[in-house]
């Protein structure tokens, strides 16, 4: 009966649909009026009515939005949740007329010509204008309908496009770290480019602005605005950044930087100005303002804001450590820290069940305990199921946004994103707002963290699965951030090759890695907390010989470290490397605890091990540090 009243086309016609909507739902469902006209409404119409065209394409999808708004009942306890934090979070205006560019005080940045300012649009405001204006497709999952966008050839950030004005004499040019990641500018340069993005957008109709906050603890929280030309990307930063709840926290708004986003354009003179391509992401700190050209990738807006809590939060009084990990915590407030990069596991192991997540990805760490940065998580979708991830899976519905995932067409001509088919790229990703997350930390900030979690894939098989680290060893791999690439992900890779990122994080680090080193021990001691390095790659041999651990070996060192079992084991100690390696652990089998038992090959075990204890040694040698002696010894 419910398939072939919502199939109705009498359910066009107001009275019915009002019907459906006040009486009908709230009896077959058995809740309350409020929360079903909620969910009914929050579905573009135009995509309703084309979806429930006949009885028989009803009974055909059960990812149709009003059926499925039966299903996410079933699936999640926390779909009444979603929907109240989606409607809760309005405070959208539109500015129009010729003084709209000064209302918002655009104009202090020589920003004067649109007289349309879409200015923080609501999650539903921002479907409809990326619809109308054509910006991407819909797709059908199964957790609802999700918009789609493709950043062209752009499907990553792109680091060597990536530059720092270097103001002589400024606090910038004492501190930042200068060298091919933290790459030098001119002022002159920055002038140009901000004159070239400003009068870009004083030739526009329309701009969409965003103000936000980064950082959860108002203590050190910064204030971010968004100067975008198109809808998606406003959702991007919406969904990604902490949202205002009231329309008086961003009323004469005084950012303390501000992202100007004219990837349409391109830098034609950047042989003159000495850069790398036409493509520019610039950022000059002391005049609190950046420019973005050439790429579309939306990661560009989220990680340029994380590199500048990277360079801000060191230097606060007292200082905060920025740390490129995700976090979760226990029902008795115990915290977890999950360093790693991309690839790792991080995004993976910090969504558990039976723990709240704070955040995926950027957090600091304060004398009040650990907060989130963001306001969502930004997920890879490479071979996504809801049996591998089931959080990030569930969390793909309606104002999530996917980027370049493949959608394919089922018979009936609807959308389904794909996300086995990486011909557009390995790095698809889906962005969501964290209370998409069932069993998210609503407040954003815990207490200390208890346990402090470097994620590896080991791609030659010789780190073990789980091993304690000294505090002296905590220093040395949190500097080395070690983990490999394997044959088939870049061009040319036949075999492991070594991945040190200093700090699981060298890309976004504006300062030299060591200042961040030295504020992580010293937390760790001041607070007790223990440090592990899991291993979430190859056992019994390196790739193409050994095995991948699989998910649930990583899950029950994870779990051991949790529940403090690996704490209390019986340890011995790596002969290569230094650390404590358990004799046994609750679900894992022994003989994969010590890498060497579990190869076949004892002496060629013994040969990578040399071989890979070589690499590190040889990317320290860079930090001339006493650290240095915590590391393998040759």
């Amino acid at each position: 009966i419910f398939a072939q009243t919502l199939a109705s086309n009498m359910l066009k016609a107001t009275a019915i649909r009002t019907i459906v909507r006040n009486k009908f739902l709230p009896r077959a469902l058995g809740i309350e009026k409020a929360v079903v006209t909620r969910a009914f409404d929050a579905w573009p119409k135009n995509r309703l009515y084309s979806t429930l065209q006949t009885r028989d394409s009803i009974q055909r999808s059960s990812n149709s939005p009003l059926v499925h708004c039966v299903n996410l009942r079933k699936k999640s306890t926390a779909a009444v949740e979603t929907l109240a934090a989606r409607d809760s979070y309005n405070v959208a205006t539109t500015i129009t007329g010729p003084n709209a560019c000064e209302e918002i005080s655009l104009t202090s940045l020589g920003i004067d010509g649109p007289e349309i300012i879409y200015h923080n649009l609501t999650f539903q405001e921002l479907l409809e204008h990326e619809i109308a204006n054509g910006e991407g497709e819909i797709a059908e999952t199964e957790y609802g309908q999700t918009f789609t966008v493709d950043t062209g050839k752009f499907t990553g950030r792109s680091p060597t496009d990536k530059w720092v004005v270097l103001n002589k004499g400024s606090e910038s040019a004492e501190n930042i770290d200068w060298n091919e990641i933290n790459q030098s500018t001119t002022p002159e340069v920055f002038d140009e480019l901000f004159e070239k993005a400003t009068s870009y957008f004083s030739t526009k109709e329309k701009a969409y602005v965003f103000d936000c906050f980064c950082g959860a603890n108002p203590k050190t929280q910064k204030k971010v605005r968004f100067v975008h030309e198109m809808a998606w990307q406003q959702h991007f930063v919406t969904n990604m950044f902490i949202r205002p709840e009231t329309k008086e926290e961003i009323e004469n708004f005084e950012p303390d930087f501000t992202i100007i986003n004219a990837c349409s354009q391109v830098d034609d003179d950047w042989e003159k100005h000495g850069l790398n391509s036409e493509v520019a992401v610039v950022f000059n700190i002391e005049k609190k303002c950046a420019v973005i050209f050439g790429t579309w990738y939306g990661g560009e807006n989220k990680k340029g804001i994380f590199s500048l809590m990277n360079y801000w939060l060191p230097m606060n009084d007292p200082a905060v450590l920025p740390m490129h990990c995700s976090a979760n915590v226990g029902k008795d407030g115990d915290t977890a820290l999950f360093f790693g990069l991309s690839g790792t596991g991080k995004t993976t192991l910090s969504a558990d069940p039976q723990r709240a997540l704070i955040g995926d990805d950027e957090h600091g760490w304060d004398s009040d305990g650990v907060f989130n940065f963001e306001g969502g998580c930004y997920a890879k979708t490479i071979n996504l199921s809801e049996e591998t991830e089931p959080d990030i899976y569930r969390a793909i519905r309606t104002d999530a946004m996917l980027e370049n995932v493949k959608l394919v067409e089922d018979k009936d001509g609807v959308l389904i994103p794909d996300f086995f088919d990486v011909s557009k790229t390995q790095n698809g990703r889906v962005s969501y707002p964290i209370f998409h997350i069932d069993a998210y930390h609503e407040p954003q900030m815990a207490g200390h963290p208890d346990n402090i979690i470097f994620l590896t894939c080991d791609a030659f098989g010789v780190l073990p699965p789980v091993s304690k680290l000294t505090p002296g060893q905590a220093m040395y791999h949190f500097i080395s951030g070690y983990t490999a690439k394997v044959a088939g992900t870049e061009r040319g890779i036949t075999e492991p090759v070594p991945n040190f990122s200093a700090c699981f994080g060298a890309a976004f680090l504006p300062l030299h890695p060591t200042r961040y080193a030295e504020l992580l021990q010293e937390k760790m001691e001041t607070h007790g907390s223990n440090a592990w390095l899991v291993n979430t790659g190859w056992a019994g041999g390196m790739y193409g010989v050994g095995e991948r651990m699989s998910i649930k070996t990583t899950r029950s060192c994870i779990n051991g470290i949790l529940d403090g079992s690996a704490a209390e084991a019986d340890y011995v100690q790596d002969s290569a490397f230094g650390f404590d390696i358990p004799v046994s652990l609750s679900g894992v089998d022994p003989d994969l605890l010590n890498p060497r038992n579990a190869w076949m090959d004892k002496d060629e075990y013994d040969s990578t091990a040399k071989k890979l204890s070589g690499m590190f040694v040889k990317n320290f040698e860079k930090y001339d540090s006493p650290i240095s002696q915590f590391g393998p010894k040759v």
